[in-house]
């Protein structure tokens, strides 16, 4: 399961995980980014609470960070733990911006 809440300020976005983004939940994330990305400037992804993060996770996040990275920026904010020994193993602290 996963929660999703955004929030927005002008072309100022944050989405805040909560749960596992995974094959099951990857979609509706992905729709949403789908939603604001043509007119986002700034996207902010905060996985504070987020607990597991698979492939299907992974590619959302990399295809939205393709994106941003024409049209703005996208920062990936508290990733700990689990989260961030994956993004270090699959090499993800090289291609996002982790804060």
């Amino acid at each position: 399961m996963l929660n999703i809440t955004k929030t927005a300020e002008g072309k100022k976005f944050c989405f805040a995980l909560d749960g596992s983004l995974n094959t099951n939940t990857a979609d509706e994330f992905e729709k949403q980014l789908r939603e604001i990305l043509p007119e986002a400037e700034e996207l902010y992804i905060d996985l504070k609470d987020l607990t597991y993060i698979s492939s299907a996770g992974l590619r959302v996040l990399l295809s939205a960070q393709k994106q941003m990275s024409r049209q703005g920026v996208m920062k990936v904010k508290n990733a700990g733990g689990f989260i961030l020994e994956t993004f270090e193993i699959t090499g993800f602290t090289e291609i996002l911006d982790l804060e």
